[in-house]
């Protein structure tokens, strides 16, 4: 299958960025390199292009109950302006995606969901899509993925590099809110206090035709702030410092979101697909949860080594894992036994024949 490109493509080569095929697209891993990148995020701001998400629009009276059918938050709470994190559960347990969910109108959404998984999610939510059109109202899907970029700008100076951008005040701007309005000259931009760094900033969706003269301002806003372009390498260990979940490593089809660590936006105060199940679970517990560790010996996790108790015995394993940057040393998300599961419990990582010592921690890594 051919690889899709970014609109911006050509900006990312002109940059020297390394360019790798991540989600079906050819994206710029890094321009630099991920440690510079990292700890530009983290002090300063840094611009992703995310473009390769995706964004579902929902629109008409059904719209807002097939949103509470197939995903487990309560999106009835959302008010316009409001961003909702959430997954769609499979029908077995399991997680078809996690998702973002912006309220526009009582009658207008957009879900935002991952680049991999775009085909496989219109196909899961327009399934259910036909009942409301019936039962609950009308309601039309439109997938906008193609016609839409996404930036992601990151780091504590982020609201002062855009604010010479837009009349939004940027500053006051409450998280998991957003604006739709003019930016960088540009009519109907949505800038979202939204992120996946746990660094403070926004994310920018415009359409493709506006993309490069929105890039090129932010560049050129953010010069004063020392913005630099940065890639996925950067994006992955800044998420994994604060516990953020990476679909297809630490949440599958697979993996319950019970034990995943998402029972906090599993609510049980509307039905959704395997509300009884997940009910259930959270009612009786789970055999396994996903935890955080940091690394106490020496060395870096990674995606898939075993995790044991001091015995060598297999009680786990780990799903993302890297060298924190920020805190000097490795850390990783796994699942364990849940006996094992609590802060504090010492557990054993198997790199190669090696079993080297970790601790259970409370997620985020970083603080804030």
């Amino acid at each position: 299958m051919s690889l899709k490109q970014v609109p911006l493509h050509h900006i990312h080569q002109q940059l020297g960025a390394k360019i790798v095929p991540f989600a079906g697209f050819e994206m710029p891993v890094r321009y630099t390199s991920d440690l510079d990148e990292h700890n530009t995020v983290r002090n300063a701001v840094g611009i992703f292009d995310v473009s390769h998400m995706g964004e579902f629009v929902l629109k008409g009276e059904g719209a807002l109950g097939l949103i509470q059918r197939v995903s487990a938050n309560d999106a009835s709470v959302l008010f316009d302006g409001k961003v909702q994190y959430s997954y769609l559960p499979n029908g077995r347990g399991g997680i078809v995606d996690d998702l973002v969910i912006y309220r526009i109108s009582d009658l207008e959404y957009m879900l935002v969901v991952n680049a991999s998984n775009i085909e496989k999610d219109w196909n899961w939510i327009s399934q259910y899509a036909s009942d409301y059109d019936r039962n609950g109202g009308p309601v039309t899907l439109t997938n906008i993925s193609d016609d839409t970029c996404l930036f992601a700008v990151q780091g504590p100076m982020a609201a002062k590099a855009l604010q010479s951008l837009t009349d939004a005040n940027l500053e006051s701007m409450s998280y998991y809110t957003f604006e739709k309005t003019d930016f960088a000259g540009c009519a109907n931009v949505i800038i979202s206090a939204t992120g996946y760094t746990g660094a403070g900033g926004f994310e920018i969706y415009v359409a493709n035709n506006q993309a490069e003269t929105v890039w090129n301002a932010i560049m050129k806003a953010g010069e004063p702030y020392g913005i630099k372009p940065i890639g996925l390498g950067a994006r992955d260990t800044l998420r994994l410092e604060m516990g953020f979940n990476l679909y297809g490593n630490d949440i599958t089809d697979e993996t319950s979101p019970i034990e995943a660590g998402l029972g906090w936006v599993t609510k049980f105060t509307h039905d959704f697909i395997d509300a009884d199940v997940l009910k259930a679970q959270k009612e009786q517990g789970v055999p396994r949860k996903v935890v955080g560790f940091e690394m106490i010996d020496r060395g870096v996790p990674r995606g898939h080594y075993e995790l044991t108790d001091a015995d060598g015995n297999l009680i786990g394993e780990v799903t993302s894992g890297t060298q924190s940057p920020t805190l000097g040393k490795g850390v990783g998300l796994g699942y364990v036994q849940t006996a094992f599961s609590k802060p504090g419990t010492e557990i054993f990582v198997k790199v190669r024949d090696r079993l080297l010592k970790a601790q259970v921690v409370k997620l985020p890594f970083v603080k804030k």
